[in-house]
């Protein structure tokens, strides 16, 4: 084997890690939709998280990330500890998948349809069909559909040009040597565990060793060390994530180490010791890409099954290990460790987003109420929310700046588009609620009363303000433009209002009805409503143009008022909210 080889290896080492990662992130975009889904479904039942980690890892092709998100999780408060433990065993089950794909390259046999299994035939026709769709067409699930078989097709190149790379290892006794001492289980495990954690993925370290087992010169006494110790490498990328995050989020990592630690030392210890009593001369035989398949699957599911009825004792291991804090690092509602999974980083910016339109909702009803039944009770929750709100719109922002540099489905990016758009007019609600809460309280201090006229107005504008706000937090909440449409005709009636209401109010000063200070705070009230139906507005056409692919509010409102259904809205929400 000369510098060529090596050069060769390399490249195709290269290719294959490229390829698995296309394939990942292809097949994690294609089935974005369907992991929110599955995640939102998570159970204490480990039985359950096992299947749940199981699909999860097997769509994305990595357990590491599968546990990073895990991590992520429980540190954000999404996850408990003990729904943590099975889906972590699942993600080990699941990683397996790629070491069957990867296990046709030594298909054999001269038949046609033998031939047509081996990855050598058919990936080619996946690379073509992949380019066709992911360069010609422009329908991103097509696309998407594109870079699943590309990745493909590149990794089971790579791992074809590695195969022939390392091919004439053969006849290198030095290699030979090498591989015998990994023989010893200690070192064996070490080596695999080393490998994994340099290239933080036991699925491309699997495919490595298939590709040196390709030489004939990898037996089974040598392999399966070192794939016990590429289960135990591939907790690194989760431990490394832990580091800052709260103590749960550590136990979490804990226990994926623990599981596989332990896992290989009783399987270890099991397999020696029928060595003892059964004689086992396979070892001394060459392994294939096919075996080495099977030991890493039948390692990973006898240890979920041996374990999983223990993963209580897992979680007190782990607990044992990190004990309480004094203090205890914040709880971050928005972990970075899931902008690993788009899908799932946007589901948390979406939930607390919500959360966001429901708290301003709340807060315009309560600073409403306020001017006419002053509390202290709903005057301090208003400010809370205020204080509440900025903190939501800085965390879910940055969050979302760095979630849109990773590849999103078309679908994520119209969701992370409209939060952007959303979520300063959502704060930008509390803060005229809290302006509204202010005027009340100068008005109860005071002992400012409103004339009996102007607060059976502001009662009529407070039920149109109050409904504007809660129809914009629910067509959010469910991303309905249907109902989006009805916000702008209720953001006119409230205009409507106002300006009568402005100039009944010139009326009153001028007859002396009125005086100077009660109509300042009285006009402020009034600004502040029609500058909260005017953020609605802005969520509402937010919701409906990028419904369409496009973001113009002006030509949408100018559309909009033309369209009968606005004016017969708008007549019937009039009617609704007469002054007296």
């Amino acid at each position: 084997m000369d510098l060529f080889d090596v050069l060769t290896m390399l490249g195709g080492l290269s290719l294959f890690l490229f390829g698995m990662s296309i394939m990942g992130d292809g097949l994690e975009r294609a089935a974005g939709n369907k992991l929110k889904t599955i995640l939102e479904r998570l159970t204490s039942s480990p039985i359950k998280g096992f299947f749940l980690g199981l699909v999860v890892t097997a769509i994305i092709q990595s357990s590491s990330a599968t546990t990073v998100m895990v991590v992520g999780f429980v540190n954000s408060g999404v996850m408990k500890l003990n729904q943590a433990v099975g889906i972590i065993m699942g993600a080990n089950v699941g990683t397996t998948v790629t070491a069957w794909i990867l296990s046709l390259s030594g298909i054999q046999g001269d038949s046609f349809f033998i031939q047509l299994l081996k990855p050598t035939s058919f990936s080619p026709i996946l690379a073509v069909i992949g380019v066709v769709l992911y360069v010609f067409l422009k329908d991103n699930r097509k696309r998407d559909i594109g870079a699943i078989l590309l990745g493909f097709a590149t990794l089971m190149f790579g791992m074809d040009t590695m195969s022939g790379a390392v091919a004439g290892l053969k006849d290198v006794p030095e290699f030979t040597n090498i591989l015998l001492m990994f023989s010893n289980p200690i070192l064996g495990v070490l080596a695999g565990a080393a490998l994994t954690a340099i290239i933080q993925s036991s699925s491309a370290s699997v495919g490595i060793l298939q590709a040196l087992a390709s030489t004939g010169v990898v037996t089974f006494g040598s392999a399966i060390p070192i794939i016990l110790g590429q289960n135990i490498g591939t907790t690194v990328t989760a431990m490394l994530s832990s580091v800052g995050a709260n103590k749960n989020a550590r136990r979490a990592a804990l226990i994926h180490l623990y599981f596989n630690v332990i896992g290989t030392i009783t399987f270890l210890i099991l397999f020696f010791i029928l060595q003892v009593f059964i004689p086992m001369p396979f070892l001394n035989d060459s392994i294939n890409e096919f075996y080495i398949a099977v030991v890493h699957t039948v390692f990973n599911v006898v240890c979920t099954l041996a374990l999983l009825p223990f993963n209580k004792l897992l979680v007190k291991l782990a607990c044992a290990t990190i004990k309480e804090e004094a203090k205890e690092p914040e709880v971050m509602l928005l972990d970075e460790r899931l902008l690993v999974t788009p899908p799932i980083a946007l589901e948390q910016c979406n939930k607390l987003a919500i959360g966001m339109a429901n708290l301003a909702s709340t807060s315009v009803q309560r600073a409403l109420g306020l001017i006419t039944s002053y509390n202290e009770e709903d005057a301090k929750l208003v400010c809370e929310v205020e204080d509440q709100l900025d903190q939501y719109e800085d965390q879910i922002g940055s969050y979302l700046v760095k979630l849109s540099t990773k590849t999103l489905s078309v679908d994520d990016s119209r969701a992370v588009s409209l939060l952007l758009h959303s979520i300063s007019d959502l704060e930008r609600i509390s803060d005229h609620a809290k302006s509204i809460q202010i005027s009340a309280q100068r008005m109860h201090n005071k002992h400012n009363q409103l004339s009996g006229d102007a607060k059976e107005e502001l009662q009529v504008l407070a039920k149109a303000v109050t409904a504007v706000t809660k129809e914009t937090a629910k067509s959010f909440a469910d991303d309905d433009s249907k109902r989006a449409r009805k916000v702008e005709p209720m953001e006119q009636v409230v205009d409507h209002l106002c300006s009568n209401m402005k100039a009944r109010h010139i009326k009153r000063l001028q007859d002396g009805a009125c005086r100077v200070e009660q109509g300042m705070l009285f006009t402020d009230v009034l600004g502040d409503c029609a500058r909260i139906s005017d953020h609605c507005s802005n969520v509402a056409a937010a919701i409906i143009e990028l419904h369409h692919d496009s973001y113009d509010t002006h030509q949408y409102l100018d559309d909009l008022r033309s369209d009968p259904e606005f004016k017969e809205l708008y007549q019937e929400y009039l009617a609704q909210y007469p002054l007296p």
